[in-house]
């Protein structure tokens, strides 16, 4: 029988790995206003519109932490290759390779920020990963998807969005952790 730690790091990469996809798929297919031969955008606030796969990314950049600190870096950077690989049934070539170059990239721009960060303040290093993940995502992905960064506000709120989303969850995560002496991969 699987831990309780690895059970739930499986649980964190089934959904990074389904994140990565169904970005890519709403990008192209659901929003409140699709610009010919660009992305479909929805407002994410302050006036600000956005390809509307934002959300699924910041909810994937929550759950690569989650995914590095239950199974480690390895299964981490495998799920971003898996989520490209899904992407290619869902998506058009160009966008299955900016999303997998963009999380690539994003990803080890992570390891520089949340691995030192991880094992004394899990919320500091969540957030901190994110947020520089995000942006380096943003600008790779906008830029290798859209050949422009006109979206680039609109990527950094929307995903900010679902980072901050996560924080209550992260701070319960980690008092749970500590109470039952779980400790990190």
């Amino acid at each position: 029988m699987l831990d309780r730690r690895r059970a739930e790091g499986l649980l964190f990469l089934a959904g990074f790995a389904l994140c990565i996809p169904a970005a890519n798929w709403l990008i192209g297919n659901v929003g409140t206003k699709c610009v010919p031969n660009g992305p479909c955008l929805m407002p994410v606030g302050f006036g600000v519109m956005a390809p509307t796969g934002v959300t699924m990314i910041g909810l994937a950049l929550v759950l690569r932490d989650l995914v590095q600190r239950r199974l480690g870096v390895g299964w981490a950077a495998g799920a971003v290759v898996a989520g490209a690989a899904l992407s290619a049934f869902l998506a058009p070539p160009s966008l299955v390779l900016a999303s997998g170059v963009a999380f690539l990239l994003a990803e080890m721009a992570d390891l520089a920020v949340y691995t030192p960060l991880q094992r004394r303040r899990l919320v500091t290093a969540v957030v901190a990963s994110s947020f520089v993940g995000l942006v380096i995502d943003s600008i790779v992905f906008l830029y290798l998807a859209f050949g422009s960064l006109d979206y680039l506000l609109g990527q950094v709120i929307g995903k900010s969005w679902m980072v901050l989303a996560s924080i209550p969850f992260i701070v319960w995560l980690r008092r749970r952790d500590a109470r039952l002496g779980l400790a990190p991969a």
